[in-house]
């Protein structure tokens, strides 16, 4: 499906009288105030897919910095940060928020997209499965309100112009700013893609991407919820861009003395065409400074479970253990599905916050030999591969 520009400018046109009804109103009496934090993170890992003395081996996660604000009843937000080991730095999300009144709120510039579970649909450091297809966890760069006037029922609507701005990667090229991998949360890429197993040039990106969501909590610890996305894959060779949707369902549950519940299932087509204006089975998607294959389409299954136990050791106060499980079942039943299973727990000291994960994984991206193959053709004869991974993390 062609979207076309003078469809692109009425939805403008409309973003921008929403924009401008949104200061019609009155400023909420806030107090003004700024904060900079920030968190360093490391971590030390062993592959059981590397047989050398290398193992364990010890690197840098990320380090970062966050601003925090508000003046004149406008809000700021704004993480940037920086991936030694990747060669890369970026930023996490930075947005203008304004209370046109106490039940609708709004957020300018990069902002976290409102699409399944948030803030994020997992219990461990990995995220679940879907967070490496670009639907847990994701920023882009738009306009977004939040609606909380009905009782029980929480409302967003969203419009993205493009992915989230990218930051520097190892020997990359210029991309102004919006298509390249270095970034932090996974988005289509320019470069190439495949039809069936061939490979071809495609130079797409993302463009114009419109979301919906709804969650409605049954109780204080139950919350079920629906997501729509859709927008456009633009091929800057064609001129074209095609129609990409994605849609999920959600549920969030706690019961009893600390226990939890994640699920997700979504289902996406990134329906996007290649240089030649064939169809593509495979987009190139990319972050951390590094691409990899995606199947174009898949429905993605994820479930978590934790229970927390409150401590009283030191300065431990908190040890929750979790569970979180995914499958993406592609559509192409020539490619090899992903499975995505991270048993772990998470040790929360003051500002000291310890992952201990034993993450495995066939076909998952991160977790193989030859980083990045497994979402696209995949491979049916993939082994579990095994990694123990602990994060240190300490915010201020």
């Amino acid at each position: 499906m062609e979207i076309s520009f003078k469809s692109v400018m009425k939805l403008s046109a409309l973003l921008l009288c929403l924009f401008a009804f949104s200061f019609s109103g009155q400023a909420q009496e806030k107090e003004s105030y700024f904060k900079v934090g920030g968190a360093v993170r490391f971590n030390v890992f062993a592959k059981s897919w590397v047989e050398n003395k290398t193992q364990p081996e010890f690197t840098w996660d990320t380090w970062r910095l966050n601003v925090d604000g508000s003046a004149g009843g406008i809000d700021l937000s704004f993480e940037y940060r920086f991936y030694p080991t990747f060669g890369t730095h970026f930023i996490h999300h930075g947005y203008l928020g304004y209370e046109i009144n106490e039940d609708l709120y709004m957020k300018l510039g990069v902002n976290q997209v409102p699409f399944g579970i948030t803030k994020y649909a997992s219990h461990s450091w990995w995220f679940q499965g879907q967070y490496y297809v670009g639907l847990e966890d994701d920023y882009d760069m738009g306009i977004k309100f939040d609606y909380t006037g009905i009782d029980k029922l929480d409302l967003s609507f969203a419009y993205y112009r493009q992915a989230e701005p990218e930051g520097p990667t190892a020997g990359g090229a210029v991309t102004y700013g919006n298509s390249g991998p270095g970034r932090y949360s996974y988005d289509i890429i320019p470069g190439a893609g495949r039809i069936g197993v061939t490979a071809v040039d495609a130079h797409i990106r993302e463009l114009n991407q419109v979301n919906v969501r709804a969650a409605y909590h049954i109780s204080d610890q139950v919350e079920v919820g629906l997501s729509g996305q859709a927008g456009g894959i633009y091929n800057s060779v064609l001129d074209e861009a095609e129609l990409s949707t994605a849609f999920a369902a959600h549920v969030l549950a706690g019961w009893g003395k600390g226990w939890s519940f994640k699920g997700t299932y979504i289902n996406y087509n990134y329906a996007a065409k290649a240089d030649n204006g064939e169809k593509l089975d495979i987009v190139q998607m990319g972050a951390y400074g590094t691409p990899y294959d995606v199947a174009a389409k898949a429905n993605a299954y994820a479930v978590g479970i934790a229970k927390s136990f409150p401590v009283d050791f030191g300065p431990i106060n908190s040890i929750q253990a979790h569970v979180d499980y995914t499958l993406i079942d592609k559509v192409n039943e020539d490619y090899a599905d992903m499975h995505h299973l991270i048993p772990g727990i998470l040790i929360s000291a003051g500002p000291l916050y310890t992952y201990i994960d034993y993450a495995m994984g066939k076909n998952q991206p991160w977790l193989t030999p030859n980083f990045g193959e497994g979402l696209g053709v995949g491979d049916a004869d993939a082994e579990w591969m095994k990694r123990l991974n602990i994060n240190f993390g300490y915010y201020f």
